[in-house]
């Protein structure tokens, strides 16, 4: 039986590994054995904890992510609520674990720890926090609001806007930072592509799809500051992701598919059109109703003189939607084909063919959730403004793909733990450290 590993010469060679941003990332890379190899070495916990790096966040971005598309799905049955709720619940927890576990990396390990907001690959990864709070936020919307309308106490309300313009300004400080550091750290010229770089437009964008939420069980002042600033946030984050998405073409054509245990990133870029349509769609639906009364200065009074913006808005939010889409979906099928062509190397390895090996985990497997969670939303929301019943199965049927998608994340990154092919020296994102 063969032991599963990625070719250190493929590694070296291909900028889209996140370690190519350091010159003595990709021989640090070559020089690390190879998960089997190393099971005799005597690792215990306060130095794999020191390896514990922001990437992890990624896998509360999905659990969270699904929790939602469980609350969001077109087609719901009894006891779905309550599978989406444990899930929400799980995924707090699991947070709260994170939380705990990075924190405990700083104070065993406070310089390595530290060096992570500077390290131009970690830090990167930073904005998976932010995002992980931007779907627990979308989830208590969701499943302590939206499903439970006519229950909620005024405070919630009162709690989830705070909460809202909280992350608003948090996500934005994030996205300037992160950037900031890249420009300034960064030791190779130009900056090599990597999917990472759309993380922390990502967590900026999301206020957008957030805002969508938000909007439409709040009062009809604030239901238009919100949505105001949505548009805002959101065309922030699509213009960023926009970039990314050029150099991620770009970096397809010039050097070819990447490491197979990359390719789940591939997915990364299909999100910033998914959920662009997923927020402007729903940003239109939350614009305060005609005759809401007195709503107020500001964007309150901006909609109240102007009666007919959430209808105009509505039409062309629909056909921009359906505008993204279509890219959304062709950018689905280039990772579709990327990472159906990787097993197909791995089958022929198996069969004593030519082929790279099998194919090892790493945490951007969990890229297969969130980003294409964006994508069922995004359906979701246009088969319910065109009243397409053809189109909401297509959603239900996304979500139950999801589910499996999740479920072969999380058995492979428990297993990867358990295996020691994670959380080890040499073997993440801190691997030049």
């Amino acid at each position: 039986m063969k032991t599963p590993s990625t070719s250190s010469a493929n590694m070296s060679s291909n900028p889209d590994s996140t370690a190519s941003l350091h010159p003595k990332a990709n021989d640090i890379e070559q020089q690390t054995q190879e998960p089997g190899q190393a099971i005799h070495l005597k690792v215990g916990f306060r130095e794999r904890i020191k390896h514990f790096t922001f990437a992890w966040y990624l896998s509360t971005m999905s659990t969270g992510g699904l929790a939602l598309a469980l609350g969001e799905t077109p087609h719901q049955f009894p006891g779905l609520y309550h599978l989406g709720l444990t899930l929400y619940l799980i995924n707090l927890i699991l947070f709260l674990t994170l939380c705990l576990l990075t924190l405990t990396r700083l104070i065993l390990h406070p310089t390595h720890f530290l060096a992570s907001f500077t390290h131009p690959s970690e830090s990167l990864f930073i904005s998976s926090f932010h995002l992980s709070l931007s779907v627990l936020l979308g989830g208590l919307q969701t499943y302590c609001v939206t499903h439970r309308s006519g229950l909620h106490a005024p405070w919630l309300l009162t709690t989830i806007y705070t909460l809202y313009w909280l992350y608003a300004a948090l996500s934005l400080i994030n996205a300037i930072t992160t950037y900031s550091i890249l420009v300034a750290y960064a030791t190779i010229r130009p900056v090599a592509y990597t999917p990472a770089l759309f993380l922390p437009g990502y967590s900026a964008m999301l206020t957008g799809t957030v805002a969508s939420m938000v909007a439409r069980t709040q009062s009809p002042a604030r239901a238009g500051t919100v949505v105001l600033s949505g548009i805002a946030w959101q065309g922030f984050g699509w213009c960023i992701s926009f970039v990314g998405i050029v150099a991620h073409v770009k970096s397809l054509l010039e050097r070819g598919f990447p490491p197979k245990k990359l390719r789940p990133a591939l997915f990364i870029p299909v999100g910033a059109c998914a959920y662009t349509v997923v927020a402007i769609v729903g940003l239109a639906e939350g614009v305060p109703p005609r005759g809401s009364g007195r709503v107020g200065g500001g964007a309150g009074a901006f909609f109240r003189r102007y009666h007919e913006a959430g209808d105009v808005l509505r039409v062309v939010a629909v056909g921009v939607g359906c505008f993204l889409y279509v890219f959304a979906v062709w950018l689905c099928g280039l990772a579709v084909v990327g990472n159906l062509m990787g097993l197909v190397v791995e089958r022929k390895k198996e069969k004593g063919e030519e082929g790279e090996g099998a194919v090892e985990f790493s945490l951007s497997w969990w890229a297969y959730v969130f980003p294409n969670v964006g994508f069922m939303l995004s359906t979701s929301v246009l088969g319910k403004e065109l009243e397409s019943e053809a189109i909401l199965w297509v959603a239900s049927a996304m979500t139950v793909l999801l589910v499996g998608l999740w479920i072969i994340a999380a058995v492979a990154c428990v297993r990867a733990v358990w295996k020691r092919a994670i959380v080890w020296p040499g073997r993440d994102e801190d691997r030049d450290r």
